[in-house]
């Protein structure tokens, strides 16, 4: 097969892969304990999850658009 035949080169599928293990890293991020019915855990609305880990899931989606906008070099 023609190199041209393909949508997508090595670097789409690199950058690709990128993206998307920022994002799991992010989601990673928003893990943490929970509250229960008999107690309240202050940690659901820390600055990592509520904010650090959105953020770094954003910029995982962005970068994964990037990879698939991305026209390869001939």
């Amino acid at each position: 097969m023609d190199k041209r035949d393909f949508a997508f080169d090595k670097i789409n599928y690199i950058l690709l892969a990128v993206g998307m293990v920022i994002v799991i890293i992010g989601f990673l991020l928003m893990t943490g304990p929970n509250s229960t019915d008999t107690a309240f855990e202050p940690d659901i609305f820390s600055v990592r999850r509520t904010k650090v880990a959105p953020i770094v899931c954003l910029f995982g989606f962005v970068s994964m658009i990037y990879a698939v906008m991305r026209k390869p070099k001939n």
